[in-house]
Parts: C-alpha cells; sequence; structure tokens
C-alpha cells in the first residue's frame, strides 16, 4: 500500500552557483553594483510619475530586487520600480493619498500569488515569436525614448560626455572584461565632472535620496470593504501588468542564456516581493527589462547574487554615500541606457533579408506590437494587441487550408467528397457551399479522415449539409472521423438549431 503514495521530495543544500568560481563571484559583484547606479535615477523618476516621495520608489527598488533574489523563478532578472507600474497605480495615489496605493500594492501581490498558484505562466506558450520580437524592439525603443529628455535643454557639455561615456563601452571591453564597461565609464565620467567642476544635471537633481532603511508597517487606511472595492480595480491591473512584464522578461532572459526558469515559481514570487514591498511602504513594481539586460547582456550576470547586490548596494549607496552618488552626472547613466537600447533592439528582425523572407502577417503582428507599446508606453497592452493579431492572422491563413473534392461513382449512384484540413469557426463558414446539392445522387459520404472537427461551429456547418440534401430526399453518411471528432459530433449533432 506504502508504494501507491507519492514519493515524499527530497530537500537538499547545494552550493550557490556564483561560488563557483572567483570570477563568476567578481562578474557578479560587479554587475550589481552597476545595475544599483542605474535604478537610482529610474527609480527617482518613476516615483515622480506615481505622484510620490523618491524614497517610496527606492524603497520599492530595494525590497523587490533583494526579495526576488531568493523566491524568483529566473536568475540573475532584475525586479524593482517601473514606469509601467508607476502610470498604474499614479491615479490612485493623487485621488486617495499614499496609504491607499500601499494597500493596493500588498492586494497585488496577493493577486499574483493566486495568479500564479493557479498557472497563469502556462498562457506564455501562446505568445508567438512575432510578439515576442515586437516586444524587444519596443523595449529597446522606450528605454530610448527614456532618455531623450535628459538630452533636451541641457548644458552643451552633456553631449560630448554622453558620446564618451558610449566609446569607453564600446572599447574599454577590447581592453579588458574583468570590470564592466558601464562601470567604468561612470566612475570616468564622474570623477571628470567633479575634478574640473563642470556643471551638467546629475542623480542629486532627481530628488532627494533616503537617509535610512525602509520600516515595516500597515498602510495606512480604513480597513473597510470601501477601500476594498476602490484598490481591487488598481491592485487587479498591477498585478496583471507586472505579471506579463515579467514574464515577458523571464522569457527574453531564457533566450539569451540558453538556460530554462521557472515561470510560476516567478510569477508567485513577484506576488511576495510586492507584498513585502508594499509592508515596507514601497511603490511596488515587477522585472525591469533595461536593468536586466545591463545585469544580464552588458555585464554578464547569470545567478541570484547580482540581484541580490543590486537591491543591497542600491540602499548602501543611497545611505552611506548619498553625496557621491548625487554627484554622478546623469550623462553617464543616459550612455549607459542608450548602450542597453542598442543591444536590446533585435536588428536581425529588420534586415533586408528577414524582412524579404518572413510572412507578411508575421511582420504585421511585429509592428503591431511595437506600435502599441510605443503608442501607449505599456508593454501589457501591446502585447495583449499583437497576439489578438497574431489569432487574427492564423484563423484568417488556416481558414482557407480546408479543401472539398467531390467524386461520383461511375454508376452515379454514390457522391464521396474528401474533406481536408482543420474545421473551426473560420474554416467552416465555406464549408456549405462546396457541395452540389441538385445534381448529386441520392447517397452522399462525406470522408472527414484528413479532417478534423474543433468547435460546435463545424459541426452546425455539417448539419447544415446534411439539412440542405435532407430537402431534396438525399441520405448524407459521415465517415472517417477521428475519435475527438466523432465524439464531439456525435454529442452536438442535432442539437444546435431551436427546432430540435
Amino acid at each position: 500500500m506504502s508504494s501507491l503514495l507519492p514519493a515524499a521530495p527530497k530537500f537538499r543544500l547545494s552550493k550557490p552557483d556564483w561560488l563557483d568560481s572567483p570570477k563568476v563571484f567578481r562578474t557578479e559583484v560587479l554587475a550589481g553594483l552597476v545595475v544599483a547606479l542605474a535604478l537610482i535615477p529610474e527609480a527617482i523618476s518613476f516615483s515622480i510619475i506615481a505622484g510620490v516621495d523618491p524614497a517610496v520608489g527606492l524603497f520599492a527598488s530595494f525590497t523587490m530586487a533583494v526579495v526576488i533574489s531568493v523566491v524568483g523563478g529566473r536568475k540573475a532578472m532584475i525586479s524593482a520600480a517601473t514606469g509601467a507600474i508607476a502610470l498604474v497605480i499614479a491615479p490612485l495615489n493623487r485621488e486617495h493619498g499614499l496609504g491607499y496605493l500601499v494597500a493596493a500594492v500588498i492586494l497585488a501581490g496577493v493577486f499574483q500569488v493566486v495568479l500564479g498558484a493557479v498557472g497563469v505562466a502556462k498562457l506564455m506558450r501562446f505568445v508567438p515569436r512575432s510578439v515576442m520580437v515586437g516586444f524587444v524592439n519596443a523595449l529597446a525603443i522606450l528605454i530610448f525614448m527614456a532618455q531623450v529628455p535628459e538630452l533636451t535643454d541641457v548644458p552643451w557639455m552633456v553631449y560630448p560626455m554622453v558620446v564618451g561615456g558610449l566609446a569607453l563601452m564600446v572599447f574599454f571591453p577590447k581592453v579588458t572584461t574583468v570590470i564592466p564597461a558601464p562601470l567604468v565609464s561612470i566612475v570616468i565620467l564622474t570623477v571628470i565632472t567633479v575634478a574640473a567642476a563642470i556643471s551638467v544635471p546629475s542623480v542629486g537633481d532627481k530628488g532627494e535620496l533616503p537617509s535610512s532603511l525602509p520600516v515595516p508597517g500597515l498602510p495606512d487606511v480604513p480597513f473597510t470593504m470601501d477601500t476594498l472595492t476602490t484598490i481591487a480595480p488598481y491592485a487587479f491591473a498591477m498585478a496583471l501588468v507586472g505579471l506579463m512584464e515579467s514574464l515577458m522578461t523571464a522569457k527574453l532572459v531564457d533566450d539569451i542564456t540558453d538556460t530554462h526558469s521557472g515561470k510560476t515559481r516567478e510569477s508567485i514570487g513577484q506576488g511576495v516581493a510586492n507584498i513585502v514591498t508594499g509592508f515596507f511602504g514601497g511603490m511596488g513594481g515587477c522585472a525591469m527589462i533595461g536593468q536586466t539586460m545591463i545585469n544580464v547582456r552588458v555585464s554578464g550576470a547569470r545567478t541570484r547574487l547580482s540581484t541580490f547586490l543590486a537591491g543591497s548596494f542600491l540602499m548602501v549607496l543611497c545611505i552611506a554615500f548619498g553625496p557621491v552618488v548625487s554627484d554622478i552626472p546623469m550623462a553617464a547613466l543616459v550612455a549607459v541606457m542608450i548602450m542597453v537600447s542598442f543591444a536590446t533592439f533585435d536588428w536581425h528582425s529588420i534586415a533586408p533579408k528577414t524582412i524579404k523572407r518572413m510572412p507578411l502577417g508575421e511582420m504585421t503582428v511585429m509592428i503591431v506590437t511595437v506600435a502599441c507599446v510605443v503608442a501607449t508606453h505599456n508593454l501589457a497592452i501591446g502585447v495583449v494587441v499583437g497576439c489578438i493579431t497574431a489569432m487574427v492572422v492564423f484563423a484568417k491563413r488556416v481558414a482557407h487550408m480546408v479543401h472539398v473534392s467531390g467524386v461520383v461513382d461511375p454508376d452515379g449512384n454514390q457522391a464521396v467528397y474528401a474533406v481536408t484540413g482543420e474545421l473551426f469557426f473560420a474554416s467552416s463558414n465555406d464549408l456549405v457551399y462546396q457541395f452540389n446539392y441538385r445534381d448529386d445522387p441520392d447517397d452522399v459520404v462525406i470522408d472527414l479522415s484528413d479532417a478534423h472537427i474543433w468547435d460546435a461551429s463545424s459541426v452546425a456547418a455539417l448539419d447544415a449539409v446534411e439539412t440542405k440534401y435532407a430537402q431534396r430526399g438525399k441520405k448524407v453518411t459521415i465517415i472517417g472521423l477521428n475519435k475527438p471528432s466523432a465524439d464531439m459530433h456525435e454529442r452536438l449533432a442535432g442539437q444546435l438549431t431551436g427546432s430540435h
């Protein structure tokens, strides 16, 4: 009897992969530092979008990164305060205040845990490659567009500094890859700015950095049903947007690193991280594509340590080295993000050779995805619209792959029609018009050996064919159904109109 019981899961402690070698450890530490430096101005900017104090965004980035490094399913992916989340919750903060925003973040985390537990991550398999490419390209465009305000109405010295930063990141790796080029670029440009007393916008101009660690506490809201109904729509929207961005980013990192990640664990982990972030007074967040690309593609990080250190260094830099970090010129970070934008874009997807070979439908889906994301600044909307477009393109393509060929016996007693293809709502519409009802003999056979019935629309179409023949006193026999098709036909045939 005991052999029928499932075996108890075996838990064993294994050595963290970042301890495999000193080189891996050094790569992870330096990558975490670069990401932390890039997170600070971004978190402050997103705080401004959400209408909250910069500390709220910085605390969120700290807690999100640290928690997800432990509970997340995708190694080396960076989660922090993001612009998409800020846009979703900004109206709630504007109308009801910070307490309601924090409560919504906690509830969004609960929603994400539930959605993750019921398997929403499995929906990722329905995201076609053309949507994924569009997502990546739109992301690269958005990252670049986000830098444009930092390059308008600024002192002229900003431009040579950005060019210098880009040059350092292009040519320094040819000298050595021991230290990440973005870190070298940030340090050198900061030293030059301070030493030469060059007056250019700096990180400190974005907002005041926090001087102490966040303290846990409950959101300052009345715990009533009215509060719940107020925050629930925002929380659910935040949960969906956060999960979609995180799962898409995880899939992208999977492709870059040629490794698989636990999408269900990542979904639940995002929820746990948001719940913790809410209790620490943060604005919530999700995976950050830009910082993840800095970590994975530019800096070469591959383990959880870089994610953990990105959050940890963020707080250390703000609290212990606030004055130094405040002096970092924005030009240095703009150069890093432009480099990330360039590295993120899938240039192969717009190469003339690719465009010539790619089906028009695939290119359309990619362009629609990019256009929607860039127009709305919302990756989730772009992905949803892209997937819907892909479904329409697919349905239209498959609808024309059903073929009906008819043969009348030499003795004229029987007509046999062979139906080939997939029968569903789009392809079965024209099925009724493929038969010669008037001239066919009294005995008609429809052979579906090379077809498959997918839905009730197809059964209804076959019913209509039988009805049209019956009106002329002719009998129809359907043969060759595979088992799933036969089961559906038997269950629904003759039951889909009110006359039965």
